[in-house]
C-alpha cells in the first residue's frame, strides 16, 4: 500500500521559514519522481517543485530562489525548505508521486504565513 506523509507544516511570519518533509513507503522511493504541490483556499492544487531520480529539480516562477526542494533516497523521504516566506505562499501543501501510473497524495500539511 502506498503511503505520503507529509509533516513540518504551521504558522509563520512574512519572511521566515518552514522545512516540510513527505515520508513514503509502499514504494521503490529511489526509481520515482517526486513532487510537492500547494492549495489556497478557493484555488486549484498547483505544483510547487519537482525533484527527479537524478537529483534535477525544477520550480514554480513564483517559488524560483526561495523553495529547495530535496530527496533522501535511504529514508525514502522528500523534502521542502521554503524561505523567505510571503503570506500567499499559504495553503495546504501536498506530496505527490505517480506509481504504475496512478497518483499518489499525501493528508497535506497546512502552511500559513501570516503576521
Amino acid at each position: 500500500q502506498v503511503r505520503l506523509m507529509e509533516r513540518g507544516g504551521g504558522l509563520v511570519q512574512p519572511g521566515g521559514s518552514l522545512r516540510l518533509s513527505c515520508a513514503t513507503s509502499g514504494i521503490n522511493f529511489k526509481i520515482h519522481r517526486m513532487g510537492w504541490y500547494r492549495q489556497a483556499p478557493g484555488k486549484e492544487r498547483e505544483l510547487v517543485a519537482t525533484i527527479e531520480t537524478t537529483g534535477s529539480t525544477d520550480y514554480a516562477d513564483s517559488v524560483k530562489g526561495r523553495f529547495t526542494i530535496s530527496r533522501d533516497n535511504a529514508r525514502s523521504t522528500v523534502y521542502l525548505q521554503m524561505n523567505s516566506l510571503k503570506p500567499e505562499d499559504t495553503g495546504r501543501y501536498y506530496c505527490h508521486v505517480e506509481n504504475y501510473r496512478l497518483p499518489y497524495w499525501g493528508q497535506g500539511t497546512q502552511v500559513t504565513v501570516s503576521s
